[in-house]
């Protein structure tokens, strides 16, 4: 009798993965992200820098944010004095984040410390976009995009501005919005919920993230929905509590001085050819309009709704530091959009899909002819000026510890060591030295300047150099 025969049916073989064209070499893609990081942390440091070395200081800011992780470095309470004497930085901005730079300054207790850091938070935010954008769209389309968003007009605007806390604000919401896009809603919430530690608008921002979790999840974690509700109301709570009751605690005057941003607010059109500017640098040169697809491009909108409702112009425009936390909102929008618009039915709209992220980066490419990051290519942002040498000289004559009244230019190379007050706002502080720029002779005369700040205290000139001053304090009044 012949044996049985038995029937082996043979393994199925799955097919594999189809992945984007270009996504050939995984292994590669994964690296990728971090090496553009890499490349664009060197150009943000040497552009910021760069600025630093030339005494090219745009603001104050740079000098307060050392002062307030000074304090932290030292285990005290965040004094900011430039904002006036003894005068705690929680009540002007809640930025509690900053302390993280203290360990870190700590180690190199100078004002470049944080624009170091700052150019490695803006360029860390390039990874989560670029992998996003990969995944979406294959190897080749993510890192254009990836490229597009370093090289971002919002971006460079904001390493060019000396240092602000927002430097936080932009790699957490680029981490946020990457896990959204991934379907990892939780993570999503995960990184969104800092924000209420970065500045107090955020927590506006926050509740804008936690919304879209809670619409793109609504059909398939019902829980996922309450998360991101929870979520979107704790945001809110938090930009209430800070506003009316955290600030106000810390601030001498017992309020919140930026409401009179808006309060002084006249028609929302006012400046409304600044407003359509800044909206069409938002969404052209970076997205080709198609940002607007897709509900990520709704976390924009409490950014742009306290920037347009106030009534002080420098927030409507394309300027300084502002625009920062709304570039990866909108690349990552754009990335969002793609796949669909790819699979529409109008060939002409695929056809302009398929082609825009290499768009978007050459667009970057050429508006950074005009961008900070053009003076990679000027020999001059990587030498010191031989009169930037002879005010450092000047300075150091001001010894450690001393209090100084100055205005912009000194203030960076004196906070790392010396109690340094806004010119003209001491409070009854009588400094022991006044440091000026003075290369456009504002002031023609020096001593009876500083006469005027301190009539109960005499001044004579210490020194003088490419046009800087410093005054040393000869004199005062008993009882002084």
């Amino acid at each position: 009798m012949p044996a049985p025969t038995v029937q082996v049916s043979q393994p199925r073989i799955p097919s594999p993965v189809a992945r984007p064209r270009g996504d050939r070499h995984p292994g590669h893609a994964r690296g990728e992200p971090w090496a553009l990081a890499a490349v664009l942390f060197a150009a943000y440091t040497v552009v910021s820098v760069g600025r630093y070395r030339h005494m090219a200081t745009l603001s104050w800011d740079l000098g307060i944010f050392e002062q307030v992780v000074r304090s932290y470095a030292r285990l005290r309470a965040p004094v900011a004095d430039l904002k006036g004497p003894g005068f705690d930085i929680l009540g002007d901005h809640f930025s509690p984040v900053t302390a993280l730079l203290a360990p870190l300054y700590r180690l190199f207790p100078s004002p470049v410390t944080l624009l170091v850091a700052q150019a490695a938070l803006f360029a860390l935010s390039a990874v989560p976009v670029t992998r996003a954008a990969s995944r979406l769209l294959g190897r080749r389309q993510g890192l254009a995009l990836g490229l597009a968003y370093g090289l971002s007009w919002g971006v460079q605007r904001a390493v060019d501005f000396d240092f602000h806390e927002i430097c936080f604000a932009v790699p957490l919401i680029a981490f946020s919005l990457e896990a959204l896009l991934a379907r990892r809603p939780r993570a999503a919430l995960g990184w969104a919920l800092p924000l209420v530690l970065v500045k107090e608008d955020l927590g506006l921002t926050l509740t804008a993230i936690a919304l879209v979790v809670a619409w793109r999840t609504r059909g398939s974690s019902p829980r996922t929905v309450r998360y991101a509700l929870g979520a979107a109301v704790f945001g809110v709570a938090a930009t209430v509590l800070v506003l009316t009751v955290v600030v106000p605690a810390f601030n001498t005057s017992g309020g919140y001085d930026y409401w009179n941003k808006v309060s002084g607010a006249g028609s929302p059109f006012d400046g409304a050819g600044s407003k359509l500017r800044t909206l069409a640098w938002l969404l052209i040169p970076t997205s080709g309009l198609l940002a607007l697809r897709s509900p990520l491009l709704l976390v924009a909108l409490p950014t742009l709704g306290w920037r347009f409702l106030s009534g002080d112009e420098h927030y409507w425009g394309t300027d300084w530091h502002y625009s920062a936390v709304l570039m990866p909102v909108v690349f990552l929008a754009l990335a969002d959009a793609l796949p669909a618009v790819r699979r529409g039915t109008r060939a002409w709209l695929r056809s302009y899909a398929a082609h825009l992220p290499a768009a978007v980066a050459a667009a970057a490419l050429a508006l950074t002819t005009s961008l900070p990051l053009a003076q990679l290519t000027e020999a001059e942002v990587y030498r010191t000026p031989a009169a930037v040498s002879d005010v450092e000289r000047l300075l150091a004559r001001i010894p450690d510890d001393a209090t100084v009244e100055a205005n912009i230019g000194p203030i960076s190379r004196l906070t790392a060591r010396c109690r340094v007050f806004w010119l003209g706002d001491t409070r009854g502080v009588l400094p022991e030295y006044i440091a000026l720029e003075n290369i456009d002779g504002r002031y023609r005369d020096p001593v009876g300047y500083a006469r005027t700040l301190h009539p109960l205290a005499e001044y004579a000139v210490a020194g003088e150099a490419a046009g800087y001053v410093v005054l040393e304090r000869r004199t005062a009044t008993a009882g002084v």
